[in-house]
């Protein structure tokens, strides 16, 4: 007969009211899917919810430890509750997947959501014999990785951001490219009465210099992300302003002459710190439970040295911008943070499968510091190489009696056309490459277009991984 008053039972009873406590206020996750622009968001997240709610069985999603136990019902995507943020374009996202010509989602360029809801049912003990089924609720934040690198800006004022931008500058390959743009504006006149016609002028020469360095030069460091994607703000005066390259200290900040064109650079960027960047900041940034980092590192060890250097100090900056610590009960009340933090090596189907372990040595040598000073905060860490939807097949060939792992997929060629390619792009490195390695430039990853898709599935690499480790916790 079971005794309730048996201290063995009692603390049973114990354990099992707290689980279903933490169950009661833990069945809601905003999620966080972050990442630099390119690094794969869209299709991330269109693939999670197309795992979930249409290929969640046991041989697609084996290390969902819910669907291989069968406690996994189903999945579905629900309304929003935010009704004043735009909807994830999921079923256009799919419409390109799924085309007769298939295509991968458009790029981000606002900010957007979407609302899962997740139904399993609970493991034993007391809170299966409450309930036959819970329900997961997930919320994902989707939004332009450009906005992102706005937020180191939050700790910086116009001359500490000034300085930082003119350091950049002083390098290649900005150097090469802004001379003209760098000489306008040391002859800029600070002092002079401020001069709206010139500074829109200047600001939009910027904007141009960011998309270039973005676009052509494989750079991640791009201050202000807005101009890039202004989105709403487009031709508005907050987005007019510019970095100095002559030098200025914060102290000179205080004795300024109001309206000259110092005064109007240092408002606007004052004015953009706190309505752009520190209202993104407020209404979404600081409310995430867990959090997943894309990062691509493909495209900057194809572009160079200074753009994958440039990746990881974008990296180190963006992670200092995160509110980090232990989400214990009353912190999940009254300021919820995140606690599991997952860094992701995308486009793994881009190299062989013997590659992937390297990939992801890269990957923690790349944020070994950001990884050290999180972890010191009790966040758990994790980073794994993986794809979305894979694009390529493996398989070998034969070269001179030897044989060679190859990946086989669809590029584009220079005249836009779509062509079957099957070669090995090269070696990744384990740890970070030094000045001699990048003269050897052995690398030759080519952007792959994704597959037809005869039996609507979407093949991936590791996405069974990422959930368990985002959600698995959540569904038990």
């Amino acid at each position: 007969m079971f005794n309730i008053f048996d201290s063995s039972n009692l603390d049973l009873l114990k354990a099992e009211a707290d689980k279903l406590l933490k169950k009661t206020l833990n069945r809601h996750v905003k999620l966080a899917v972050t990442g630099l622009s390119r690094s794969g968001k869209s299709a991330f997240i269109t693939s999670l919810v197309y795992q979930l709610c249409e290929q969640s069985d046991a041989r697609n999603l084996p290390f969902v430890e819910s669907i291989r136990d069968s406690r996994f019902v189903g999945a579905k995507k629900i309304p929003q509750t935010s009704l004043h943020v735009p909807s994830f374009a999921y079923t256009e996202a799919l419409g390109s997947l799924f085309d007769d010509q298939p295509c991968w989602p458009n790029s981000t360029r606002s900010i957007s959501e979407l609302r899962l809801a997740i139904r399993y049912k609970p493991e034993e003990g007391l809170l299966s014999q409450l309930s036959d089924w819970n329900t997961l609720y997930v919320d994902i934040v989707d939004y332009p990785g450009e906005w992102l690198m706005d937020l180191p800006m939050l700790s910086l004022d116009f001359a500490q951001w000034s300085r930082m931008m003119a350091e950049l500058f002083e390098n290649e390959p900005r150097k090469s490219a802004s001379k003209d743009f760098i000489e306008k504006v040391r002859l800029l006149d600070l002092n002079g009465l401020e001069n709206e016609r010139l500074l829109q002028a200047l600001s939009k020469e910027y904007s141009q210099l960011l998309i270039k360095f973005k676009n052509e030069l494989g750079l991640s460091l791009l201050q202000p992300g807005r101009f890039i994607l202004p989105g709403e703000l487009e031709g508005a005066p907050i987005l007019q302003f510019i970095p100095l390259m002559t030098g200025i200290a914060s102290a000179d900040l205080e004795s300024i002459e109001p309206g000259t064109n110092l005064a109007a650079l240092v408002n606007r960027f004052e004015e953009y710190k706190s309505r752009v960047v520190q209202a993104f900041y407020d209404d979404y940034f600081k409310h995430f439970d867990r959090q997943i980092v894309l990062v691509d590192c493909l495209d900057p060890l194809n572009a160079g040295e200074q753009s994958f250097s440039e990746l990881q100090r974008s990296i180190e900056l963006l992670l200092q911008s995160y509110d980090y610590g232990k989400n214990n009960l009353l912190h999940r009340i009254f300021s919820p943070r995140i606690d599991k933090l997952l860094f992701a090596a995308t486009k793994a189907d881009h190299v062989t499968t013997e590659q992937h372990k390297n990939l992801t040595l890269l990957l923690n040598n790349l944020i070994e510091k950001s990884r050290k000073d999180i972890q010191f905060e009790a966040i758990e860490v994790e980073t794994m190489s993986m794809s979305s939807i894979k694009a390529t097949e493996n398989g070998f060939i034969d070269h001179k009696g030897e044989t060679f792992p190859c990946i086989k997929g669809v590029t584009i060629d220079e005249e836009q056309q779509h062509k079957t390619v099957t070669l090995f792009p090269g070696e990744i490195p384990k740890d970070l490459p030094t000045g001699e390695f990048w003269q050897n430039n052995p690398f030759k990853f080519v952007c792959f277009e994704p597959p037809k898709k005869i039996d609507k599935s979407l093949a991936h690499i590791r996405m069974d991984h990422v959930i368990e480790y985002l959600l698995g916790d959540k569904l038990r």
